[in-house]
Parts: C-alpha cells; structure tokens; sequence
C-alpha cells in the first residue's frame, strides 16, 4: 500500500472572508500568506499548518454544522496548561467555547469561528500520548492501541 504524511492543510468554506481574515488571524495567530481573491491562504508560523478560506458565492450563506455529512471538527494539539489560558483569550475576544473538559484520552476546549464551524484544541493525558507515540514507532500495534482506548472508555464510563 501506499503511504502519505500527515496533513498537509485544510480547507473552509466561509460566508465572509474579512470576518473570517479577523478570527483566524487575531485570534488564533495564523499570518495570511496570498489573498486570490475569493480564497486566501493563511499560515501557522509555529507548526507550517497552512488553512485555506474560500467564499464560495453559491454557498448561500447557510453557517457550518457538524450534523451535515462531511467534517465534523479540525482538533488541534495543544498542552494541558494551555487551555486555560486559550480560555482567557477567548473570554477577551468574544469567541463561543465549552468550557474545558477532561474526557477519557484528556482535555478538551471546544470553539466556533464565525460561520460556527467546530474547532477543537486537544491535550492528551499522558498515557494515550506514549500510546500514540509508541504506535507512530511501530513500538504498539493498531490491535494494540484499540485495546488501551477501548480501556480507558470504559474505565471513564465507570
């Protein structure tokens, strides 16, 4: 079989590319790398994650939902101590989030961009982490780590 890196970029259909300009840029600090005019593409200085922004004209402007078929959210990886502070930042610049919550593989802050289309920052605990560090290495098998994550469900659940 073939095989591929990891992503390369993503791609969002928004209604308002200058709205979108201001969330994506201001608050979560991608720098606009060309403007094409109905997309644009922005960067993530820190990680090289390039995010494309289209204004497709036959949208008809409907916002985003992850009950559609097609994405459901983007999650990006970020450390635990800091979601609080993603939090704070948020309170400041009015953006819509759950407030932080531990779930069985770690912590979660859920968030909207303007055309409320899901965003997610995801700190692993520390066990999943060298679980899916060990299964990069070829070190723990995809059998493997199904069995770690299906513990972990259960013993949330619990």
């Amino acid at each position: 079989m073939r095989d591929f890196g990891a992503v390369d970029h993503a791609s969002f259909s928004v209604t308002d590319l200058d709205r979108s300009h201001r969330f994506y840029s201001e608050v979560l600090g991608f720098v606009m790398l060309m403007d094409l005019g109905d997309t644009r593409l922005y960067l993530h200085e820190k990680t090289g994650f390039v995010l494309g922004l289209h204004r497709h004209n036959e949208s008809g402007g409907r916002p985003f939902s992850e009950l559609n078929t097609g994405l459901d959210h983007i999650s990006f990886a970020v450390s635990r101590e800091d979601l609080a502070a993603w939090e704070e930042r948020f309170d400041a610049m009015v953006v819509t989030y759950t407030p932080v919550r531990e779930m069985e593989f770690g912590s979660h802050l859920n968030f909207r961009d303007p055309d409320n289309i899901a965003l997610e920052f995801f700190a692993a605990d520390e066990g999943v982490a060298a679980a899916l560090r060990a299964l990069a290495a070829g070190e723990l098998s995809a059998e493997g780590f199904a069995g770690i994550a299906q513990q972990r469900v259960a013993g949330f659940e619990s």
